[in-house]
């Protein structure tokens, strides 16, 4: 199987399996990794995604080895489905944390990005790598790059783009935290147990709405109260009142 799952509780852990190839994405990949997120996102037992690589990379981008010429008719079913991957990410209530050993190439530092939390193997290497093929980038590089590095800074990696070390990544803003080799995925599940424990219907609103950044300051405003109603009409937010006024820890459930 192109694409492994494991529930490790609330959290699953979505792996991509084409290690020979160093993960690198192709066709099918794109397709069943997009129906393994989306059905994470749906599934009510779980609250937190981990996204990792089988084997000593995390993903290589694109499968080159599967790359020709191709007209617009062809190429666009093939943009798409790699977007679908992101927009799954995006558009999820859950957050998803990548975990990231060694190479993440072109599509595969796209990839990482995308997610809600990037944990880096110290001796880790990203690099944009498009235009070694011609290409500009994809899997939403163009949003998730600025958001975190800034503007200016994302151009220069655009352009020139370099071999960046988990450490580096981390003094950037590409990734979040860093660990020793070997240590990502438990770091990263860790992380996404914390995350577990936390009201999922808050975490669902604080992804919808960092998902419209950058975006109307005054339109924000209005969907942060939309949000906040919702919400204090919750199991979860008396849960937690209850649990502060008793100084207990709070069991959310969701309702």
């Amino acid at each position: 199987m192109i694409v492994l799952t494991h529930d490790c509780g609330p959290v699953r852990i979505i792996t991509l399996n084409r290690p020979e190839r160093r993960n690198a994405i192709d066709m099918a990949l794109r397709v069943v990794l997009a129906e393994a997120i989306e059905s994470a996102m749906a599934d009510p037992g779980i609250r937190a995604v981990v996204l990792t690589g089988a084997g000593t990379s995390f993903c290589a981008g694109g499968d080159i080895s599967t790359m020709a010429r191709m007209p617009e008719e062809k190429a666009r079913p093939r943009a798409e489905a790699a977007q679908r991957v992101v927009r799954a990410i995006w558009g999820g209530p859950k957050p998803v944390i990548a975990a990231v050993e060694g190479s993440a190439f072109g599509a595969g530092v796209s990839l990482a990005l995308a997610c809600d939390r990037v944990v880096v193997a110290d001796d880790a290497v990203l690099s944009t790598a498009f235009t070694g093929v011609g290409l500009a980038g994809d899997m939403g590089i163009f949003a998730s790059l600025p958001a975190r590095v800034g503007v200016a800074k994302a151009r220069q990696l655009m352009l020139l783009p370099a071999r960046i070390s988990g450490t580096d990544a981390v003094t950037l803003g590409m990734a979040d935290a860093v660990v020793p080799s070997g240590q990502t995925l438990e770091a990263a599940i860790a992380d996404a147990e914390r995350i577990a424990a936390m009201p999922p219907m808050a975490v669902a609103a604080m992804k919808s709405l960092l998902s419209r950044w950058p975006s109307d300051p005054q339109e924000l405003l209005d969907h942060e109260v939309d949000a906040q109603v919702r919400l204090f009409d919750t199991y979860d937010f008396a849960e937690g009142i209850s649990a502060f006024h008793s100084r207990r820890t709070p069991v959310f459930t969701g309702r």
